[in-house]
């Protein structure tokens, strides 16, 4: 029986994009022994799907408070049984789906004799028997995943996003929406990554809110992750009607199921924003910094994005914290596009 590692460590985004390839796999080697390597912030995502047989967690953040302590006995005792427990599976092939020196390590780590990576950098190139360019498509979502999967010879024909929820996590939504006073249709939105250059404008958010409520007929759920508590009461607090902030009180697929639940998503590009194009929940996607992809493969999920002649940026903005592609995002424009995308949502739409 064939044994395949998959390692994609972080982030959500990327996790959500690469996860076709579960399915690609499982449909190639119905009998394998199919793993996800991963760390703790997104494992609650991958845990789920059936056609993954293990999520195998590296507890890097626990290393790193046992380095911080200077516990080193115990670190090097902790580092020794994972890497046991890595090698004890014998994985007969590792795809490495980040292609930083991280990965690659971990991939080199496991013993298995066919390591492959997608665009491998920072040295991990050596690391590896097999390099797959970046290739497929850039303005299609995942393109970079499916363009290994083709390289592979993998099925490819139904290559989509997929996030697997249980009935707890839909209960949970369910139970968390009635706390609220939320019965009727709602928005979710999501303002917050990991970038100032990818962030909307914290007053706008307000605006919205107002908006989705007056001219929509939606209330407002906003969310996000435990680091982003302060940004979200700056919001919350300068928004005169009600808006349900839940930033900070959700695992990540209890998001997601208050996404699945949504009549609508407008978010940055941010994990939370990419689980609402892979369940189907109809989005606008606000994109600046960064070079976005225009075919979601949704017919109800749209990008707004406005390029510049600095575009895209990435980690390197030239305006000084402007963030003039951002601006250039008005509400009207995305009142506009959240008409258009829960029309086409709507049956007959």
């Amino acid at each position: 029986m064939e044994s395949i590692l998959i390692i994609r460590l972080s982030a959500i985004g990327d996790v959500v994009m690469a996860s076709p390839l579960i399915r690609s796999l499982r449909r190639a080697y119905p009998d394998a022994q199919i793993t996800w390597l991963a760390q703790p912030e997104v494992a609650d995502l991958l845990s789920t799907n059936q056609d993954l047989d293990e999520v195998l967690v590296w507890p890097r953040g626990e290393w790193r408070r046992l380095r911080r302590a200077h516990r080193w006995l115990t670190l090097v005792r902790r580092i020794w049984g994972f890497l046991s427990e890595l090698r004890r599976r014998r994985f007969d092939v590792v795809i490495d789906a980040q292609g930083l020196l991280k990965s690659g390590i971990w991939a080199w780590l496991s013993g298995a004799p066919r390591r492959v990576a997608i665009d491998p950098r920072e040295g991990s190139a050596w690391l590896m028997t097999e390099r797959v360019e970046r290739g497929g498509d850039p303005n299609r979502v995942a393109s970079e995943y499916l363009h290994l999967a083709q390289t592979l010879r993998l099925p490819s024909d139904d290559f989509t996003m997929r996030i697997v929820l249980t009935e707890e996590d839909r209960q949970f939504a369910r139970t968390l929406l009635a706390e609220k006073g939320l019965e009727g249709p709602f928005a979710v939105i999501c303002p917050f990554t990991t970038r100032p250059q990818k962030h909307w404008l914290e007053e706008r958010w307000v605006d919205l809110a107002s908006n989705l409520e007056t001219e929509l007929g939606l209330a407002s759920v906003m969310l996000g992750g435990p680091g982003d508590g302060k940004a979200a009461a700056l919001i919350a607090e300068r928004r005169e009607a009600p808006l349900v902030n839940v930033v900070g009180q959700t695992r990540l697929r209890q998001a997601a199921a208050l996404i699945e639940r949504a009549a609508l998503l407008v978010g940055v590009d941010t994990g939370l924003s990419h689980i609402g194009t892979a369940l189907g929940t109809p989005s606008v996607l606000l994109f600046g910094s960064t070079l976005p992809y225009t075919d979601t493969t949704r017919h109800n999920a749209v990008v707004i994005h406005h390029p510049m002649t600095c575009s895209p940026c990435r980690r390197s903005p030239t305006c000084h914290g402007d963030f003039t592609c951002m601006r250039r995002i008005d509400i009207p424009e995305v009142l506009e596009t959240a008409r258009r995308v829960m029309t086409a949502a709507a049956p007959g739409g």
